[in-house]
């Protein structure tokens, strides 16, 4: 039996978040905060539907990002100490682990909207069946990362950015190579954005792309 893993994952301010998808838009654009929010609310809806995922925490200090996650039964806590994105993700898995010190911890990010639930639970297995303390799963370039875990007990010491495939190896975590081209897919550009889409998006994101077009 796969024990428990517990997912933090980060949702960024609507305006801010995904500045290369706006096409020269500014921050205030409504279309652009509307695919951000519904590629955030498929990614969350397909980790919380996959196997050994028991409980996932969004951190979020958007209020309309927090008010529509909550809507959809999401558990959300606001972003503290609000210092950008690793410090939010310990504090995220800090309040995890308070809760329950056996279960296996994660952070993934918040743009994967072709993300299929079964690639995210094989990953989830592969990591445990590597008796790894800590391993992360590369992004489709190869130089970021989209999830990483950590076992019970261990610091999940998340080292995302730029270049973090590179900081997450250094630190000693395991790179989890299987074939899962929707949980690589995380989308920062046009053209990662077509490639989520030939891959198969989720519902929210594919609502909205329809109705942008």
């Amino acid at each position: 039996m796969i024990p428990p893993v517990d997912l933090v994952v980060p949702v960024k301010p609507l305006h801010v978040a995904k500045s290369r998808l706006r096409a020269g838009r500014g921050e205030a654009d409504p279309a652009h905060r509307r695919l951000v929010l519904a590629v955030t609310r498929d990614t969350i809806a397909a980790a919380r539907a996959a196997a050994g995922v028991r409980r996932v925490l969004a951190i979020c200090s958007d209020r309309a990002a927090i008010t529509v996650l909550r809507a959809d039964g999401v558990e959300v806590v606001a972003d503290e100490p609000s210092a950008g994105l690793n410090p939010a993700l310990r504090h995220g898995a800090s309040l995890l682990r308070s809760d329950d010190q056996l279960a296996a911890v994660g952070a993934m990010q918040a743009d994967l909207p072709a993300l299929r639930p079964a690639e995210l639970a094989a990953a989830i297995t592969t990591f445990v069946e590597a008796g790894a303390a800590r391993a992360f799963c590369p992004d489709r370039a190869g130089t970021g990362s989209t999830l990483l875990l950590a076992a019970p007990g261990i610091d999940l010491d998340p080292r995302f950015g730029p270049g973090s495939a590179h900081a997450h190896t250094a630190s000693g975590a395991l790179p989890l190579d299987g074939p899962w081209p929707t949980l690589r897919c995380d989308v920062d550009t046009e053209a990662d954005l077509a490639e989520a889409t030939r891959l198969g998006l989720g519902p929210h994101t594919r609502a909205v792309l329809i109705e942008q077009h």
